[in-house]
């Protein structure tokens, strides 16, 4: 029977590529997304009969719980969950309004921890699989202007580490990635930044989106490896 990976905030960037490589690798895929149908619709039918389009708030519990019961209901199997999706707003921590880092929290983080608390049965009634949770480093190093956003990622490291101790007894491998910068529709919202970082690079340049794609692929065909962070950047972390 054919693996099912869950990909969150699938409908563009970072999230589109995982998708469309782990559609090419056989896998189905549950493209999750929220505001963004008809590019998550275009890349469901661009992968073909193995993948499908679910929208869901992550950071809202009960739309998690469904989703899951959709994928679950659907394929009777969930192998892996990608916890990609992710927004930011940039400010000043002491000009930061608190809806928004409430809002940037709820969905990178508690959005991590709905989806780990919800899918996890079912990840576990399939005999086990992986969970690779997205953060970033901004959550490692912290950046200005991205108080909400760096204490998200970092935040979301320890959730990594006490989830992998929590969930390896039932063969649920849990890691984090650090993707680096990307020329993504999220990273091309800062020229400066983006700038910064290709200067930072030992290399001179940004991250892959497809390279990190297929880390995670490689990561997800893996028996051993859980609570690890893996920094795919090429600045010192």
């Amino acid at each position: 029977m054919k693996a099912v990976a869950v990909v969150t905030g699938a409908s563009r960037g970072l999230g589109r590529q995982t998708a469309l490589t782990l559609g090419r690798m056989g896998y189905r895929v549950a493209l999750n997304y929220l505001g963004s149908e008809e590019e998550a619709e275009e890349v469901a039918r661009e992968i073909g009969e193995n993948a499908i389009a679910i929208k869901a708030d992550v950071g809202d519990l009960e739309q998690a719980e469904k989703m899951a019961d959709k994928i679950y209901n659907k394929w009777g199997r969930i192998d892996a969950i990608i916890n990609n999706a992710g927004i930011t707003k940039d400010n000043l921590l002491i000009k930061f309004d608190e809806k928004e880092w409430d809002e940037i929290l709820r969905i990178n983080l508690k959005g991590c921890f709905n989806t780990i608390k919800v899918f996890s049965p079912f990840i576990i009634k399939s005999g086990g699989g992986h969970i690779i949770n997205i953060s970033s480093y901004s959550g490692v190093k912290g950046k200005e202007g991205q108080a909400a956003y760096s204490a998200s990622k970092a935040a979301l490291l320890g959730l990594t580490y006490t989830a992998a101790r929590e969930l390896g007894e039932y063969n649920i491998r849990v890691n984090a990635i650090l993707p680096g910068y990307m020329p993504t529709e999220m990273g091309k919202t800062s020229e400066k930044a983006m700038e910064k970082a290709k200067k930072d690079s030992f290399l001179g340049r940004l991250s892959n989106p497809e390279e990190v794609s297929e880390f995670i692929a490689h990561l997800l065909t893996t028996k051993n490896i859980t609570g690890q962070v893996f920094c795919l950047d090429s600045r010192i972390v």
